[in-house]
């Protein structure tokens, strides 16, 4: 695949995360999702000061971690770069299977999982704001994604379980198939 394979930790991600990392006593795993997934894993060529993260496990060291690095700590002052946790975000249903993880066996403690190609581009389809389409229209263009996987885990795992209008939701997944790939 064209994507990257965010086998090495990348400058200045490399210097915040080995920060944090040498911070943490025990494991922390997060399901990471948005810019920084995009960016590091996809080959986004936008920049992100933050990582957002939907899941912390275990997750009673939300908090400490926040408190470590995330918005306005001194790690984020530090390198202009935090961990965001995401309280509300559309996924499908089994996101958690489709999971790979970044930098494996680079840092002890913290452990970075990203979204699935395509469950990342579901997590943007109810916000769908420019830059959520601009994501859109290159992870279909350089992973690329699948038009019908695309629609198949929204139908069967995202639509059953989504908040708010569902008629809105078809319609952006519509326009976005149309304007992204090319259907025969």
């Amino acid at each position: 695949m064209p994507f990257a394979t965010a086998s090495k930790l990348p400058s200045p991600w490399r210097e915040f995360l080995l920060d944090v990392d040498n911070l943490l006593s025990e494991p922390i795993a997060l399901h990471c999702l948005g810019g920084f997934v995009a960016t590091i894993r996809y080959g986004l060529g936008r920049v992100t000061g933050d990582v957002d993260y939907v899941e912390i496990v275990p997750f009673d060291k939300l908090s400490d971690l926040q408190q470590l690095a995330g918005a306005g700590s001194a790690l984020a002052k530090k390198h202009g770069l935090y961990f965001q946790h995401v309280t509300v975000a559309s996924l499908p249903d089994s996101y958690g299977d489709h999971l790979t993880e970044l930098f494996p066996g680079q840092l002890r403690h913290l452990r970075l999982f990203a979204l699935e190609p395509h469950d990342l581009a579901l997590s943007k389809l109810a916000r769908n704001s420019p830059v959520d389409r601009e994501d859109v229209a290159h992870l279909a263009r350089m992973v690329p994604l699948d038009p019908d996987l695309l629609r198949t885990r929204y139908e069967q795992e995202l639509r059953p379980i989504a908040i708010g209008n569902l008629q809105t939701l078809d319609a952006t997944l519509k326009m976005w198939i149309e304007a992204y790939f090319e259907i025969a």
